[in-house]
């Protein structure tokens, strides 16, 4: 009973860790990277979701506005058996593409790049990037995931 329980919340079940590089290359557009699979108990991982946000902020104080934009997502629909005790490893490449704001095409050009600058600084512009991953496992209603940060150059 206590077992049934266990592997419903996904107690000592399927644990996702991403293994990405820290510092992604904007014009290259895709990055490579691994997610690894580990168990206390053999399990099925039916569904993996995997995607690159933006979190654009600007404004101070109660003014503040944040908005997050999805710059890319990867779906693999497949059966994945993670045997007991054993690491699985599975590659992927994601495509993205940036989305770039008015500032951000201001600060491109050589008269208003100062200006532009500037502007950013007034508003308090900022952009925190994320890779979140998330599996769906066969039994379990709680979804292993993770996620880190990432910087965009």
């Amino acid at each position: 009973m206590i077992g049934r329980v266990k592997q419903w919340l996904g107690i000592e079940g399927v644990k996702l860790e991403l293994l990405i590089p820290e510092e992604l290359e904007g014009a290259q557009g895709s990055f490579a990277g691994r997610l690894r699979f580990q168990s206390m108990n053999t399990q099925q991982v039916t569904f993996i979701k995997i995607a690159l946000i933006e979190r654009y902020s600007r404004g101070r104080g109660q003014e503040k506005l944040v908005d997050e934009y999805e710059l890319g997502k990867l779906e693999i629909a497949k059966e994945i058996e993670i045997p007991a005790g054993r690491i699985v490893e599975i590659p992927f490449s994601l495509n993205f593409s940036l989305v770039h704001s008015a500032f951000d095409e201001m600060e491109r050009t050589f008269l208003l790049g100062g200006i532009a600058k500037a502007a950013k600084l007034l508003n308090a512009v900022k952009s925190e990037f994320r890779i979140e991953a998330e599996a769906k496992v066969r039994g379990t209603a709680l979804n292993p995931f993770d996620k880190k940060l990432v910087s965009v150059k």
